[in-house]
């Protein structure tokens, strides 16, 4: 039987590109089929098209490569093939696969209008009846590339309006709703977990006539700068949002309060220790925080915590500021670590 119409040409002889395409990178391929004949023909075909070929010989094979992490997103399927026919691979991977789109081809002898309508409503892309021409396969998988480059475009537009959404615009850190649901999320695992958790609240001293002096623009690069010095002083598992203006809400998991102490200490001699730049002008600010911890078993609110942080950061700026405030813990007294001044009074 003739499977493939090469219309009196090598299936290996170039196909001219449709003008105005995009170029495109190497694509993984699955090629499913019950023939050795018919893998050999396709992968040699598929291979001189530039293709990374994946080869398997039943349904069960092509599932199991389909639905892994990194399975190929580009898939030929024979329709009959033994453990599981094509179209049932299809109906899995739509009903299971959902972190990417795959682009999958029944291939069958099958050519009446039922046959393709239960093929496409299976799950399919495409469908093509065998024997086939070459360039009609080599169009409808240039389709189903350009089909899966849209929808990495998608994607893309996805997540950058995501990153516009939770993202503060001028300092790049997490804005203030993406920060305080972000401390929600910690806070619910920290009662899962039982670790303890630790908000900080900063504020930048004397921020004010920075912009009053030297105008907005050097007041926005002193907050670009004081926005990475945080970032650069914590953990790569902790959370920096920009809260509102000068101020900024930190979020420490898996912290007690003496760990959480060091961590706004390290944030504070960050920011004073070194003069801020705005073209030419130098501007040194310093910086004060207050600190809140959630300890489990006792149940905490993120409305609370932070407003027990905000309560330590006053604290700290009527104590003449560019030092850590320290709220109490429910249940103790004050002591040298969790009184009202927990020390950090900088140079």
């Amino acid at each position: 039987m003739v499977l493939v119409e090469t219309n009196g040409r090598s299936y290996n002889d170039p196909v001219e590109d449709s003008p105005g395409l995009p170029e495109y990178s190497p694509v993984q391929i699955l090629v499913a089929d019950d023939s050795p004949v018919f893998r050999d023909m396709l992968q040699r075909m598929l291979l001189e098209w530039g293709y990374e070929v994946i080869l398997v010989s039943d349904g069960q094979q092509a599932w199991d490569a389909l639905r892994q992490e990194d399975g190929p997103r580009l898939a030929l399927l024979d329709w009959m093939m033994p453990g599981m026919e094509g179209a049932e691979v299809c109906r899995r991977v739509r009903a299971n696969v959902h972190d990417r789109y795959v682009y999958m081809l029944l291939l069958s002898v099958r050519a009446e209008l039922d046959d393709l309508v239960a093929g496409m409503e299976s799950g399919a892309d495409d469908y093509i009846v065998k024997p086939f021409q070459v360039d009609e396969l080599r169009a409808r998988l240039r389709a189903g590339r350009r089909v899966l480059a849209l929808q990495e475009q998608l994607v893309e537009a996805r997540e950058a309006l995501r990153e516009q959404a939770t993202r503060d615009g001028l300092t790049g850190l997490w804005n203030r709703r993406a920060i305080f649901e972000i401390l929600q999320n910690e806070l619910a695992r920290s009662s899962r977990s039982g670790e303890p958790l630790i908000v900080l609240m900063a504020d930048l001293d004397g921020f004010k006539p920075v912009n009053d002096h030297f105008g907005h623009l050097a007041g926005d690069a002193v907050l670009r700068q004081a926005a990475a010095r945080m970032r650069a002083s914590v953990r790569r598992y902790d959370a920096v949002g920009r809260y509102g203006g000068e101020e900024f809400l930190i979020v420490l998991p898996g912290s007690e309060l003496p760990n959480g102490l060091v961590q706004a200490e390290r944030i504070r001699s960050a920011i004073h220790a070194e003069t801020f730049h705005a073209g030419d002008t130098e501007i040194r600010l310093s910086c004060s925080l207050g600190a809140a911890c959630a300890a489990p078993p006792a149940m905490h609110q993120a409305d609370d915590l932070v407003r027990q942080a905000d309560t330590a950061l006053y604290r700290a700026k009527h104590l003449g500021g560019n030092r850590v405030e320290a709220s109490p813990m429910p249940g103790n007294l004050r002591s040298p670590l969790l009184g009202v001044s927990v020390n950090t009074k900088g140079p």
